[in-house]
């Protein structure tokens, strides 16, 4: 069934014509003023509907070991109120899913891009064999507020502080039939509503990717090195957990080396008139060197976009077909921690 938000019914609300891979459809992508609405997050609060986001349910006795065994994160013994991302890979280490979970009392919310339910879904479903643990899609929306904070709505299930590289950000998790009670709450604390565009920039300047838009089948959590958890830094790995699918990959990029291609953003030329599209082809002269993510106008920088680019064409000249582009040179993250098992093996070597 194809999700319709209520809050498309406002003024001037605006869908994404074509989404293509981007978890868009179903809400509103802009209210009529898609560049005023990023001004928003400088200068005030802005609401962004995000109902159409696919959030699981687990609880159960079981419950945290039963996730802690199967995702990166380490999930078993944290307290309510915990939130973090989190991914499921393959045997290879492959990124299949991307979530952002949170602890309650009860369990445990997942919510993640639309694509990406189902799947998820039936193979946390198909996981549970003995465990003491109850799996399902629940009613439930997200709400962001960016920029200044607001207290979190009258009946919110989950009210998380979100860790990432953009501007202050608020999830507010609520039963999906109080979407447009929640919206008006946080109105009257003087937020404005902004459409999903406003959080796409925010989104593509905080290198946040979306699995089916800016990933592939191949990529693996080191493209994405903030989401490796260092220090403070929860991320969506946890270096120090137990076995998992995945780990043994994610443990040797850690000590041994780096993955080949990093997750950037791109400046693209605003004055050629072709906009290029997800899953283009980056490429220095003749030789293809990235694959193009996401692409959304910015109030300041004009278009942007996210791209997995080979980390020895990062300071070449690109293009995405006749589109000029270069590499936005603060989004180069150079944050990968000591690679402890090369540093041993050199030893071994004398050098």
């Amino acid at each position: 069934m194809i999700y319709t938000s209520p809050l498309l019914s406002r003024p001037s609300a605006t869908e994404l014509a074509e989404p293509g891979p981007l978890d868009a459809a179903g809400v509103a992508w802009h209210y009529g003023n898609p560049l005023g609405e990023q001004r928003v997050v400088e200068r005030g609060s802005a609401i962004i509907d995000r109902s159409h986001r696919f959030v699981i349910s687990v609880t159960g006795q079981d419950a945290p070991e039963f996730l802690n065994n199967l995702l990166s994160q380490k999930l078993d013994d944290v307290p309510s109120g915990y939130s973090a991302g989190a991914l499921d890979l393959d045997m290879q280490g492959r990124i299949l899913h991307h979530a952002k979970v949170s602890r309650t009392a009860e369990g445990f919310y997942l919510d993640m891009p639309s694509a990406q339910g189902e799947s998820f879904l039936d193979f946390l479903t198909k996981m549970v064999f003995w465990s003491q643990v109850e799996v399902s899609q629940a009613e439930v929306a997200v709400i962001t507020v960016l920029g200044a904070p607001l207290d979190a709505p009258d009946g919110a299930l989950v009210a998380r502080d979100v860790e990432w590289l953009g501007s202050p950000r608020q999830d507010f998790l609520v039963p999906s039939g109080q979407l447009e009670a929640s919206v008006a709450n946080l109105e009257s604390q003087g937020g404005k509503l902004a459409g999903l565009m406003a959080f796409t920039a925010e989104r593509v300047k905080a290198l946040e990717p979306e699995r089916e838009a800016d990933l592939d089948d191949k990529s693996i959590p080191h493209e994405v090195p903030h989401w490796i958890g260092r220090g403070e830094r929860l991320g969506a790995v946890h270096l120090n957990k137990g076995c998992y699918r995945g780990q043994e990959t994610v443990a040797r990029v850690d000590n041994l080396g780096r993955s080949p291609r990093l997750l950037v953003m791109l400046q693209l030329d605003g004055s050629c008139p072709v906009v290029p599209q997800p899953g283009q082809p980056v490429t220095a002269g003749t030789r293809t060197v990235g694959r193009l993510g996401t692409v959304v106008e910015d109030c300041d920088n004009g278009p942007i976009a996210l791209a997995l680019v080979k980390r020895s064409a990062l300071d070449s000249q690109l293009n995405i077909g006749e589109v000029a582009v270069s590499v936005d040179p603060d989004s180069i993250q150079d944050d990968e921690g000591p690679k402890a098992g090369r540093a041993a093996v050199n030893r071994l070597r004398g050098l």
